[in-house]
């Protein structure tokens, strides 16, 4: 069904602005929005008799969400209270020298299938051996722009020949639903030069570029020390940082590296939970935007944050700046639903086809239901409330729909896409060949926490 009127909701439109239609609804026409507006008016419209109608009554309809930094994985619950270079060390660099293609497909399939089920209608995902990303996404329906893990002073990571090799074959397929984009693992798993010949293949594509940078409190002194620059100076250096480039977490920014990132058009995704979960700190999330960056909000991966659902990544995004400045009017809910929805295609060089209700736009569209009882009271006009009920109440359980280009992706709560018991169990056992893989090669991984001297 790509044709049809979604009618009766409450509607936020998310372009930029606190207007609500309440009640309002949205007609959707070959899979793009030809209307938003009061129900009244939208029922005007000529197409609207002669289109299938969804009741929305007693459901907020938002754009879907933009998951800014994930990464597929099969690790949750099993590397818990560590620091984040013991986690990398003893769990997570094992375990990426055991994977396999058949094994990295499985997790997308499960990532994806649980970002889908709670409102993400968009990943930027960095993860190997992405051709079974890319399979996945296209089957599921979800958009994806896959940004492989690439590094040269590991070897058991993807090199920038594979994220070419990705690139001549996924550049925009699926309708252009699934984009391939050039990805960097950490500054201290790539040489400067790589940097540099990663800057020049997003050049030659025409594509973004996505790394990790500033998370640790240690990572910004070990740079200065190896490189005598603070890590986004040395980005800029580099030559990396650019309108197509997105930065995940961001949280020791200093305001000179603010200022490069503001200037260069560089966005940032903020990961709370999982710079909450790891100890990394509160990224100045509140200045960021008002030094005119454009900040996204995404989950990390699995094993950062052991679940995928970007409502409660709303709640601690809001919550984490309030806690860290002391200041209660940060956080407010219409900002944070801006960076999960509009700011975060903005950040993604989507924001001409998605992320806002807008007419021309593709229909990419989540109804959250809003009657439980956790929501009550849900208040209108003067006393309207539902925005806030989004970003503090609702959790990905109370997603009730998702469309993607006009494709009914979920129905009444249920993924209709996919078998979600055969991707759960796939991933399962997945899972435990992984686990098995890793057992036989641990002690065998090299680790930035064992090795950094030797690339200074």
């Amino acid at each position: 069904m790509t044709s049809f009127l979604l009618r009766g909701g409450t509607v936020l439109p998310l372009e930029g602005s606190k207007v609500v239609f309440d009640p309002g609804s949205v007609l959707v026409i070959d899979g793009k929005i030809e209307l938003v507006g009061g129900v009244a008016d939208v029922d005007q419209h000529p197409a609207a008799p002669n289109v299938e109608v969804i009741d929305a009554t007693g459901h907020a309809v938002v754009p879907g969400f933009h998951n800014c930094h994930l990464h597929s994985g099969l690790l949750r619950g099993t590397a818990e209270s560590l620091a984040l270079w013991e986690w990398l060390e003893d769990h997570i660099d094992p375990a990426h020298r055991a994977l396999t293609p058949e094994i990295a497909e499985a997790a997308s399939w499960m990532a994806y299938t649980e970002g889908l089920r709670g409102g993400t209608t968009s990943v930027l995902d960095m993860w190997r051996h992405m051709e079974g990303s890319a399979r996945a996404a296209e089957a599921i329906g979800i958009r994806a722009t896959l940004a492989p893990y690439t590094a040269d002073l590991y070897d058991y990571f993807e090199t920038l020949e594979t994220n070419r090799r990705l690139l001549e074959t996924h550049l925009a397929a699926a309708d252009g639903r699934v984009r391939t984009w050039v990805g960097l693992e950490h500054i201290f798993y790539c040489s400067p030069d790589m940097f540099r010949q990663a800057a020049a293949l997003a050049e030659e594509f025409d594509t973004g570029i996505h790394t990790h940078s500033s998370e640790s409190i240690w990572e910004v002194q070990e740079c200065l020390r190896q490189f005598g620059r603070r890590p986004i100076e040395e980005f800029y250096n580099r030559g990396i940082l650019g309108s197509q480039s997105v930065i995940a977490h961001g949280v020791w920014l200093d305001d000179r590296e603010v200022q490069l990132m503001a200037q260069t058009g560089t966005s940032v995704t903020h990961c709370p939970c999982s710079n909450m979960k790891l100890s990394s700190g509160p990224a100045r999330i509140g200045f960021y935007r008002e030094q005119g960056m454009t900040v996204a909000l995404g989950t990390d991966g699995e094993k950062e944050n052991n679940n995928l659902d970007m409502l409660e990544e709303m709640k601690f995004a809001s919550l984490l700046q309030k806690v860290s400045t002391l200041d209660p009017t940060t956080g407010d809910p219409w900002d944070i639903l801006d960076m999960a929805t509009l700011s975060g295609a903005r950040a993604l060089g989507l924001d001409d086809v998605t992320g806002s209700l807008e007419v021309g736009k593709d229909a990419d569209i989540v109804t959250v239901d809003l009657g439980g009882l956790h929501f009550v009271p849900v208040m209108h006009g003067d006393d309207f409330n539902i925005a806030a009920h989004l970003v503090f109440t609702a959790s990905s359980h109370d997603v009730a729909n998702v469309w993607v280009q006009g494709r009914r992706l979920v129905a009444d709560s249920e993924v209709a896409s996919v078998d979600v018991k055969e991707v759960a169990a796939n991933a399962q056992a997945a899972a435990e060949e992984l686990f098995e893989r890793r057992r036989q090669l641990q002690g065998d991984t090299p680790s930035p926490a064992t090795t950094l001297g030797k690339n200074a």
